[in-house]
This record gives C-alpha cells, sequence and structure tokens, in this order.
C-alpha cells in the first residue's frame, strides 16, 4: 500500500482540559505530522516480538512468552500518523480498506483506550455535508485498519482521535480525494436545531445562543411519539450517553465532545468554542441496540472573554 498523498490545511485548533480528561493537541499531517511535544518521561515495557503487547516490568508476553523489555518511549513530536489505503485510488461508492500506522522512528506506538476504543476515525465530506465515526481494529503489526466507502467523488478530510501510552491524546487531520461522481453541494449552513431520525425528534434547545470565550452548555431534548425520554432510556455507547461532534465551515475546527450525567437533560455536556462562525454538529446516540446519528448547523456569535477552564465534560 502506498502513502494517501496529503493537501495541507490551515489548523486552528480547539483545546481544553477537563475532568477526567486528558489535555489533547490537534495535528494535520502532510506527509509526515509532528505533534507539539509534551515532556514525559516514564518508561513503556513491550514485546520484542509483538510490541502491540505492552505491560509491567517483569511481565511477559501472552503470545510467545517472552519477557517485555523496556523501550524508549518517544516524545510527542516524534509521533507520525500515516494513512494507506487498498485500492490506492479511493473511488466512490467502492470499498476501500484503510489502514492507520501512529509511528516513531518507524515503529509502532502503543496506544491507550479512550471511550472504550484506542482509535476514533471521524471522517466528513469537505462540504460537512456528510459524516461518519468508525472504529479501526488492531492488528498484529500495530496499524489500524478498517473499511469504509464514500458515498460521493470529491474532497474528504479524516480526523484521527487517538492517544498513546505515557502521552496526551491527540487529533490528526488529513485530506483525500475520492475519484467518482461530485454532487453539488445542497448545504446552505442555515442554522438547524432540530432533527428527526427514524421517529426521534432530538433539538439543540440553546443552540441559537453559543458565543465564544466561556463555557457552552449543549441542552439537547429527544422525543418519541410525543413522549420525552429520560437519561436512563439510553444505552451506553463507549463510555458516555452520546458522543458529540463539532467541526468549523471555515478552518474545519475540530471538537469531539463527551456528555455527562444531568437529571434537566438526557444529552448535556459543557464545552469551550474559541473561534466565532458556522460549525456542522453531529450527536449520536443507541437505544435498543441501533445507532441514531442527528445532525445541527449552528451560528457561533463572538463573545465577552470568561473563564476558560470551567468545564465538566470530556472534550477534544
Amino acid at each position: 500500500m502506498k502513502n494517501i498523498k496529503n493537501t495541507l490545511l490551515g489548523l486552528t485548533v480547539a483545546v481544553t482540559t477537563l475532568t477526567a480528561c486528558n489535555k489533547t493537541t490537534n495535528q494535520e499531517n502532510t506527509s509526515e505530522m509532528k505533534i507539539p511535544q509534551h515532556a514525559n518521561h516514564d518508561e513503556i515495557y513491550a514485546c520484542p516480538m509483538h510490541p502491540e503487547v505492552i505491560g509491567a516490568q517483569g511481565d511477559k508476553c501472552g503470545q510467545c512468552g517472552m519477557a517485555l523489555q523496556a523501550v524508549d518511549q518517544p516524545t510527542a513530536a516524534e509521533l507520525t500518523v500515516k494513512i494507506s489505503s487498498t485500492p490506492e485510488v479511493l473511488e466512490a461508492g467502492k470499498s476501500a480498506n484503510l489502514a492507520i500506522a501512529v509511528t516513531a522512528a518507524d515503529k509502532p506506538v502503543p496506544l491507550e483506550e479512550a471511550h472504550e476504543m484506542k482509535m476514533h476515525l471521524l471522517l466528513v465530506s469537505e462540504d460537512l455535508s456528510w459524516f461518519d465515526h468508525i472504529h479501526p481494529q488492531e492488528q498484529k503489526d500495530g496499524s489500524y485498519t478498517v473499511a469504509e466507502t464514500f458515498p460521493n467523488g470529491g474532497n474528504y478530510l479524516i480526523f484521527t482521535d487517538y492517544k498513546p501510552v505515557g502521552l496526551p491524546g491527540a487529533v490528526n487531520r488529513q485530506k483525500v480525494a475520492v475519484t467518482g461522481a461530485t454532487l453539488a453541494s445542497k448545504m446552505d449552513y442555515k442554522p438547524k436545531l432540530v432533527a428527526e431520525v427514524d421517529g426521534y425528534k432530538i433539538t439543540l434547545l440553546n443552540g441559537a445562543d453559543f458565543k465564544t470565550n466561556s463555557s457552552q452548555d449543549l441542552q439537547f431534548s429527544v422525543e418519541k411519539n410525543g413522549k420525552k425520554l429520560q437519561e436512563s432510556d439510553f444505552e451506553n455507547y463507549l463510555g458516555a450517553t452520546a458522543h458529540i461532534v463539532m467541526i468549523g465551515k471555515e478552518d474545519k475546527d475540530f471538537l469531539h465532545i463527551h456528555p455527562i450525567s444531568d437529571k434537566r437533560f438526557p444529552i448535556y455536556a459543557q464545552t469551550l468554542i474559541k473561534k466565532s462562525g458556522v460549525y456542522r454538529m453531529w450527536a449520536q446516540f443507541q437505544i435498543n441496540g441501533k445507532l441514531y446519528t442527528a445532525d445541527f448547523t449552528v451560528d457561533v456569535a463572538t463573545g465577552t472573554a470568561g473563564k476558560m477552564d470551567d468545564h465538566s465534560g470530556h472534550q477534544h
């Protein structure tokens, strides 16, 4: 497999430190993207034959029985994210296998689980009309693979959300081109605060009030057949009641938000939006084993600077 060509994009980072969540760093690849450095000197013990097997000093590999050996821990600045595909040329309507490798000095870097997965892949069309959230599976060589079918020709963005062992989480952004028929975009980017999905009506109650520079509540109501749902009606989806992603229309600013418990709203979170403008938002939740995705469009106004660290949720 050959590396997909990446197009360099302008990048604006939306980052915050939240309860029980590590500070994350957005990054974007050309062919190999460096992450800003963070100091960390903990040792990692891994199997010399199976680098994906990690543990503590004195542990043995569960696959071959060899003693785990200390390995040099990379700094965040040494990490690269490479994406390749089979077939090499992506074609609309045809399944392709994506392979993602997080490496340092061309060696795979072990990842930790974050919200029940070691890697989250968020894919969107460049006009933000199409969205998918998938989870590549770890392979024996330390890479991660997943199949995807892009609906139409055009440019797409791939956000790779991951956390190396002993390092802060990070989000990597790359652009890929998909061949095939390109449809004219029908996105008008007008505010959309109500979504209807398979009989569920999901309303972003305070979506018209979003402002920058201060903590923002995300308040959702969910109804079906006129009945309002409670938090207890939702099933666990990757360690949370729901997952929320926001991406800016202009600079493709990225926020990955995980709701927290709140008696007033079945889906509730807090976030900090640093740039004004139009954002697309997707909220995903699971009921009776089925995953639902509701999409919204919000226009974030410029607000008066306030406290930048008052949050109680999980955000990347």
